[in-house]
């Protein structure tokens, strides 16, 4: 089974940034189409950013313009650059294919953005 680590997560300001890495232990996570997903308290996991193995991108309207998806396939690592934080940004955030999250779920990364 592929394992995922995410990590970057933090507490910032509203109007910060913050980089997120999903690092993927098997080199076949470059074939899927990855999105980062969130999960704020209280509230269903939501789809936030997606990329597919040729770079094509997708994002949710909340994050459009804000969010950045990118991936490095040597690395096997798929990133989320985030700015202009807002406080609903506050959530743990996770990746995952889509449509189907077929991998096990990581531990998640915790981003809190205060206003």
């Amino acid at each position: 089974q592929v394992q995922l680590v995410e990590s970057g997560g933090g507490l910032v300001q509203a109007g910060g940034s913050l980089r997120l890495s999903c690092a993927a232990s098997e080199s076949i996570f470059n074939l899927y189409t990855v999105g980062w997903y969130r999960q704020a308290p209280g509230k269903q996991r939501e789809m936030v950013a997606i990329i597919n193995g040729g770079g094509g991108t997708n994002y949710a309207e909340s994050v459009k313009g804000r969010f950045t998806i990118s991936r490095d396939n040597a690395k096997k690592t798929v990133y989320l650059q985030m700015n202009s934080l807002k406080s609903e940004d506050t959530a743990v955030y996770y990746c995952n294919t889509f449509p189907a999250p077929i991998m096990n779920w990581g531990q998640g990364t915790q981003v809190t953005v205060s206003s």
